[in-house]
């Protein structure tokens, strides 16, 4: 992160992904007096395992505890895009979705999900106005980056989405055990780590 990013944009397939796989990072930008904007494209209506728990009640849940986990890393806003969990394809209006966020706010940095590793988001991102893309990335990373100072604050944010953790103690020390593993090889505390692509 040797240049100065003013602003940051993470996109994502549900509600959580971001504390997970760039929550650190997001904290850290913050910090430097970055403004991040999440966009969530799907509601995350579908992840639970309580059977009393409508589709409807569970994203309005999954909304609120989004815009928490924000608020604890300091992220400046929240948009959610409300695709149904598990339908969303690659189409025009998806791509057109993305897109209008990407031009409404002005990335220097897109940080987004592997799609052949996590979620098929499949839209290929118009880098409009955006100088970095860092796609989470946990095997062969190109830039790995220290956490440590912020790794409570990444634990914080992922406690905020209580509907998907039956012990939240147990999910933050997986992730904070996960972290420091993936730290070692740049002698880090805790990292998260990403493909750094830098766009012409």
């Amino acid at each position: 992160m040797a240049d100065r990013i003013a602003r940051a944009m993470v996109v994502t397939a549900h509600p959580d992904d971001s504390e997970f796989g760039a929550g650190g990072t997001v904290a850290k930008l913050v910090k430097d007096g970055c403004e991040v904007t999440y966009v969530v494209v799907t509601n995350g209506n579908k992840g639970s395992s309580d059977r009393s728990m409508t589709p409807e009640r569970l994203a309005a849940i999954r909304a609120d505890e989004q815009r928490n986990a924000a608020r604890t890393l300091g992220v400046a806003r929240v948009e959610l895009l409300g695709y149904p969990d598990g339908e969303v394809e690659d189409t025009r209006d998806l791509r057109r979705d993305v897109s209008r966020q990407i031009r409404k706010w002005r990335p220097d940095l897109l940080i987004c999900q592997n799609p052949n590793r996590t979620y098929n988001l499949g839209p290929e991102f118009e880098p409009h106005k955006v100088k970095h893309v860092y796609v989470m990335q946990w095997q062969n990373p190109q830039l790995v980056v220290d956490i440590t100072d912020v790794i409570d604050v990444k634990l914080r944010a992922l406690a905020c989405h209580a509907s998907q953790f039956s012990d939240v103690a147990a999910l933050q020390e997986r992730v904070r055990q996960r972290a420091a593993e993936l730290g070692k090889a740049k002698d880090y505390a805790y990292a998260e780590c990403f493909d750094h692509i830098v766009m012409g």
